[in-house]
C-alpha cells in the first residue's frame, strides 16, 4: 500500500477541530484512508451510498448523537446534506460536554457544492484537506516519473494495474461511470456523450488559453451552457482553472485562465493514447507533460503558495508561478526535453515580475545550472523543495 502524505496532517487536523471535510475526486482514495483511520481510532463508518448505512440514519439526530464518543467517519456526504445542520447541533452538544475534536470525518467529491453546504453550518468547527491522486512523492520511484505516473495518472486503480491494458481499461470505465452515474447526482441532466464530447475537446485543448465560446460552438451549444460544463469538471476536481499573474506593468497581460485536464491519464484515455509509444508521438505530447508537472507541483504545494502563470501578449511567459504568502515568487518553465533551455519569452517574463528562484523542468533525474540563476531540475526534486519550502 502507498503511504498517502496527507495522513499525519489529516492526523493533526482531526486532533484540533471537531470536524474534517476531505475532498478529491472518486476513485482517489479517500474510503481508503479513512478505513486505515478507522482502524487507529474507536470509530464508526458510514457509506452514504449505501442503502443499509442511509437506513440507519431515518433518525440522524438520534442515531448520531448514540455515537458522540467515537469518530464518525461519513462516506460521500454529498449525498445528504440534510445532515448539516444536525452535525452542527451535536458538534455544539459534545463541546458543551468538553469534546471539542475529532468527532467528524466527512468525505465528498464536489467541491464547491460541499464547501457551501458545509460553510454555511459549520463554520468555526470545520477544516477542509484535498486528496487528489497518487503525486511523484508518494510513488517515490524516480526512474518512473516520466513513464508510469504520467502515463496512467495517479488514480490508485490506474496506477497499480498489473499492465498497460488493464490501466487503459480501469480509465475509460472510470469516465464512463462519471458521465453516466455519477455527474447526474450533482445537477441537472446532462447527456452523458455532449459531456464526454466537452471532456474530450479540453483534452486536446489541454494547457491552452481558455475560449469558452470557441468550445461552445464546437460543441453546438450556448456559452452559458459551456461554462456550466466547464465549472461542473472543475466542482468535481477534475478540470483545473490556472489564473493569470497580474503584476503593476504597462505591458498588456493575457488575463483569460488557461485549462487543464488535472489528471494525466484521463487526458491520455480521452484521446485514445494506450501506452507510451503513442504517447511520444502524439500532438499533446509537450501540454501533457506541462498538465502533469503543474499538478504535481500545485498538489504538493503547502497552503500559504498560490499558483498561477504568466503570459503577455508580446510573448512573454512562463508557464508557473508559484506565489508565497510573503511575495516570494518561483517562476518554473517546463520542458519535455533532456537538454532544457529556457526560451526568450521566459527570460523578458522574468525581467517583468522578479521571482526569487527560477526552474527549468525536464524529464531528467540530475539538478545542474542551465544559465545564471536558473536550475535545471526533476519534477520530483522541486516537489520536495515546494515541500520543505517556508513562508518567512
Amino acid at each position: 500500500m502507498i503511504h498517502r502524505r496527507i495522513t499525519e496532517e489529516l492526523e493533526q487536523h482531526l486532533n484540533e477541530v471537531p470536524a474534517v471535510v476531505l475532498l478529491g475526486p472518486m476513485q482517489s482514495g479517500k474510503t481508503t484512508l479513512a478505513l486505515e483511520f478507522a482502524k487507529k481510532h474507536t470509530s464508526l463508518y458510514l457509506d452514504l451510498e449505501s442503502v443499509q448505512d442511509r437506513a440507519r440514519l431515518v433518525e440522524p439526530e438520534f442515531y448520531l448523537g448514540m455515537h458522540t464518543d467515537k469518530l464518525v467517519i461519513l462516506d460521500e456526504i454529498h449525498r445528504a446534506p440534510d445532515l448539516f445542520p444536525i452535525l452542527r447541533g451535536l458538534i455544539d452538544s459534545s463541546r458543551r460536554e468538553g469534546r471539542r475534536t475529532g468527532l467528524y470525518l466527512l468525505l465528498g467529491s464536489a467541491a464547491l457544492e460541499l464547501l457551501r453546504q458545509s460553510g454555511e453550518t459549520l463554520a468555526g468547527r470545520v477544516s477542509y484537506m484535498e486528496l487528489g491522486p497518487f503525486d511523484v512523492l508518494e510513488t517515490n520511484r524516480k526512474e518512473t516519473i516520466s513513464n508510469t505516473l504520467w502515463l496512467r495518472g495517479g488514480f490508485p486503480e490506474s496506477y497499480l494495474a498489473a499492465e498497460e491494458e488493464a490501466s487503459f481499461r480501469w480509465r475509460r470505465d472510470f469516465i464512463r461511470s462519471y458521465l453516466e452515474r455519477d455527474i447526474p447526482q450533482f445537477g441537472p441532466r446532462i447527456p452523458a456523450e455532449r459531456l464526454r464530447r466537452f471532456w474530450t475537446m479540453l483534452a486536446h485543448n489541454q494547457g491552452r488559453l481558455l475560449n469558452t465560446a470557441c468550445l461552445a460552438q464546437n460543441l453546438g451549444v450556448d456559452t452559458k451552457t459551456a461554462s456550466r460544463y466547464i465549472d461542473l469538471l472543475v466542482d468535481l476536481l477534475l478540470v483545473r482553472r490556472l489564473q493569470p499573474w497580474f503584476t503593476n506593468t504597462r505591458k498588456r497581460l493575457v488575463k483569460s485562465p488557461k485549462v487543464y485536464v488535472r489528471d494525466s491519464g484521463l487526458v491520455h484515455v480521452l484521446l485514445s493514447i494506450e501506452n507510451l509509444e503513442s504517447l511520444l508521438s502524439h500532438p499533446v505530447l509537450g501540454m501533457s507533460w506541462e498538465g502533469f508537472v503543474i499538478e504535481q507541483l500545485v498538489s504538493v504545494a503547502p497552503d500559504y503558495v498560490d499558483p498561477f502563470f504568466y503570459r503577455t501578449s508580446a510573448g512573454a511567459e512562463i508557464d508557473l508561478v508559484l506565489v508565497f504568502s510573503n511575495g516570494t515568487k518561483w517562476a518554473v518553465e517546463i520542458k519535455r526535453s533532456f537538454s532544457p533551455k529556457p526560451a526568450r519569452g521566459f527570460h523578458f517574463a522574468c525581467d517583468d515580475i522578479h521571482p526569487e528562484r527560477k526552474f527549468i523542468v525536464y524529464p531528467g533525474v540530475e539538478s545542474f545550472p542551465v544559465k545564471e540563476g536558473i536550475q535545471a531540475i526533476s519534477v520530483v526534486d522541486l516537489c520536495r523543495e515546494l515541500c520543505n519550502s517556508s513562508a518567512n
